[in-house]
């Protein structure tokens, strides 16, 4: 946290930790659809809940999948979907003929 907070990124980062009282996650456009709005607050609610659950070791081995395992929020779900983030099935590769 200390290294986070020390670096030379500046407030207009993706997670901005300058102040030493909050965490300010600037990582969402503004948006005036409702589904939308709910989806961002939902995936920083899940942020949120990974970051207060898990050890930094857990944290930085878990994969985008491993991260998407426990999400049930169906406008989140959508909002990956729509972005193309949430793949439902594993793709399985096959080597052409």
């Amino acid at each position: 946290m200390s290294h986070a907070k020390n670096s030379c990124a500046g407030r207009y980062t993706a997670v901005n930790l300058t102040n030493s009282d909050t965490v300010e996650i600037r990582m969402f456009r503004g948006t005036l659809k409702l589904n939308t709005l709910k989806a961002t607050l939902q995936m920083v609610n899940h942020l949120v809940e990974v970051a207060v659950s898990m050890s930094d070791a857990a944290v930085q081995d878990m994969s985008w999948f491993d991260f998407l395992d426990d999400i049930t929020e169906s406008e989140l779900i959508q909002y990956l979907k729509e972005r193309r983030l949430y793949v439902n099935e594993p793709v399985n590769t096959s080597e052409e003929e």
